[in-house]
């Protein structure tokens, strides 16, 4: 398929995938979330507490702006706080529904929206990004294929997210990616993991050629809407923006201090003129937790089958080694002891533990102060580690 593929789809196609998607959807419901006790799930309601507290913490220090978490276990939330300011100047705090700029969170949705086509058999992981993208099809990119790219195991090197949109009067997803095609990877695909948001714009735009719809439509349309995420979206909405945070830029001072500039403020401009696949998602705490739930149950959440078991696995099992003891799955920064997760630039944070039946989130827009997310985590785990032993 090539790009006017995409141009070239019919709504009949659209409605054939959407009656696909529906009748595979099985009969019984999946967990879903609710408010309860920490000792209705075994979690240890001191420790939950001393987890939050680091977070009143740093923002009494100003080592950060403000922030919400929130902890599920066995599809009980015990924690959901919002804890300092989403724009301190106008003394607004933050709020458990702030919207959040997701940055690269977005990456696991864009790995699940492949995983929905490879599952209607729209595209395979192993097929060459060629084969969607006539820029790809060159002695350069002809090897490599939307499962490195989604591992970050393609060979790409490219720095920027995008090249310059200068003189294009219509810019889109696949016009951009295009470029990217046409400089290749540096060195030899699926051999080496190196972060590639050009990579993921790339699959963006596989994405858009395979499903004949712009990738924002698709990811509403098959994720968002079916998950009950009415919050999510990948572009600001000026009906929304009072409940966006600004994001406060950190830079660390001798002594510890860390200063404080204002990056991206509710209204203004977007980064870019077209929607990404690296990044761009606009969510808040609730929306997010019923997309990581929904991993955490095998791939559906309440009456909506988003993936099946199969899928799931796939995407978190591990693709390429990233670092001492991690590996990349299909959009999921995957630990040793089997828990995944993603982090986004803006200072967002999700996870997902299914030895523990866990998932958590630590959403900030704070980048570059001082979170103390791992020790959250580590109290976290130590809650419900506590809590299962006193039983």
């Amino acid at each position: 398929m090539k790009p006017s593929t995409c141009r070239l789809a019919t709504v009949a196609a659209v409605i054939w995938s959407l009656s696909v998607w529906s009748s595979a959807a099985p009969a019984q419901d999946a967990t879903t979330l609710s408010y309860g006790s920490a000792s209705s799930v075994g979690m240890d309601a001191a420790l939950l507490d001393e987890a939050v507290q680091l977070y009143r913490d740093a923002v009494e220090r100003d080592e950060l702006k403000g922030a919400v978490l929130m902890v599920a276990r066995r599809g009980v939330i015990v924690v959901h706080e919002a804890v300092g300011w989403r724009h301190e100047a106008y003394q607004l705090p933050m709020e458990n529904d702030t919207l959040f700029r997701m940055a690269s969170n977005t990456k696991p949705v864009v790995g699940t929206a492949v995983l929905i086509l490879q599952e209607e058999g729209r595209l395979s992981l192993d097929d060459r990004a060629a084969q969607y993208l006539e820029s790809f099809d060159n002695h350069r990119s002809r090897e490599m294929t939307i499962r490195q790219l989604l591992s970050h195991s393609s060979g790409l090197r490219i720095g920027p997210i995008f090249y310059p949109f200068e003189g294009d009067e219509d810019p889109t997803l696949i016009g951009a990616a295009a470029r990217f095609g046409a400089e290749g990877p540096a060195v030899e695909p699926g051999t080496s993991y190196s972060y590639n948001n050009a990579g993921y714009n790339t699959v963006g735009a596989i994405i858009e050629v395979a499903s004949g719809m712009p990738l924002e439509d698709f990811l509403r349309a098959r994720i968002y809407e079916p998950l009950g995420m009415t919050d999510t979206l990948n572009h600001e909405d000026a009906t929304k923006l009072s409940r966006m945070a600004t994001v406060y830029r950190g830079r660390r001072r001798d002594g510890g201090r860390v200063d404080f500039r204002e990056g991206f403020t509710p209204g203004d401009p977007p980064d870019f003129p077209v929607v990404r696949a690296s990044g761009g998602m606009i969510s808040t705490a609730p929306d997010y937790a019923r997309f990581l739930q929904m991993y955490l149950n095998g791939g559906r959440y309440a009456d909506a089958q988003i993936l099946s078991q199969d899928s799931v696995a796939a995407a978190t099992r591990g693709e390429i080694a990233s670092g001492t003891n991690t590996r990349y799955g299909l959009g999921w920064q995957i630990t040793s002891d089997g828990a995944y997760s993603h982090s986004g630039s803006d200072g967002t944070m999700g996870w997902v533990d299914p030895a523990r039946e866990i998932i958590g989130m630590v959403f900030t827009q704070s980048p570059g102060g001082i979170n103390p997310r791992r020790e959250f985590q580590d109290l976290v785990n130590r809650a419900a580690d506590r809590g299962a032993a006193d039983q």
